[in-house]
C-alpha cells in the first residue's frame, strides 16, 4: 500500500473505485464539499455523505442517507474523500480504522494534507491520496 499521487494510479482509482463515502460534505451546492460529490453522482459512482448534522435530521443527497459516521455505512466503501482541514483528519482516523471492511482508498482533497493519518493508514493497508482534487482528475484523466 502506498501513497498514490501518479496520474496512472489516479486514474485507476477513479476507474476501478465507483462507492464514495464523503467525509465533511456540505448541504450548500457552492461549496467544493458539495458539488465535488454532485460531479461525481452525475459520473455513476455512489456518493454517501457523511455528517453528523445532516444524519440527524434524516437528510439524504444523490439517493443516499447521510450518515453521522463512517462506520455506519453498512457496506464496503472503495475511497473515503475527505473536506477537512489539513488539522481535522486525525479527528476521523479512528471512524476510517473502524469501518467493516476497510476502504480501499483515503483520498484527501486539493489543499488537505496529513502525514501522520496516511502512515497509520498505510500501515492498514489503506492506499492514501493527498492534495488532489477529484473533480477535476476525473476531468482530466477519464
Amino acid at each position: 500500500m502506498t501513497q498514490l499521487n501518479s496520474l496512472q494510479d489516479v486514474s485507476r482509482i477513479l476507474r476501478d473505485h465507483k462507492v464514495i463515502a464523503v467525509v465533511g460534505f456540505h448541504p450548500d451546492p457552492m461549496k467544493p464539499a458539495h458539488y465535488v460529490p454532485e460531479y461525481m453522482y452525475r459520473q455513476g459512482y455512489t456518493i454517501i455523505p457523511v455528517n453528523p448534522a445532516l444524519a440527524a435530521r434524516g437528510e439524504s443527497f444523490f439517493g443516499s442517507r447521510a450518515v453521522s459516521t463512517l462506520a455506519e455505512i453498512p457496506g464496503p466503501v472503495d475511497v473515503v474523500e475527505v473536506f477537512r482541514r489539513s488539522d481535522k483528519v486525525g479527528v476521523h482516523l479512528a471512524d476510517m480504522l473502524a469501518m467493516k471492511p476497510l476502504p480501499k482508498v483515503v483520498w484527501l482533497q486539493q489543499g488537505i494534507r496529513n502525514e501522520e493519518v496516511a502512515a497509520e493508514l498505510l500501515a492498514r493497508g489503506v492506499d492514501v491520496v493527498q492534495d488532489r482534487c477529484m473533480l477535476a482528475d476525473h476531468r482530466a484523466l477519464l
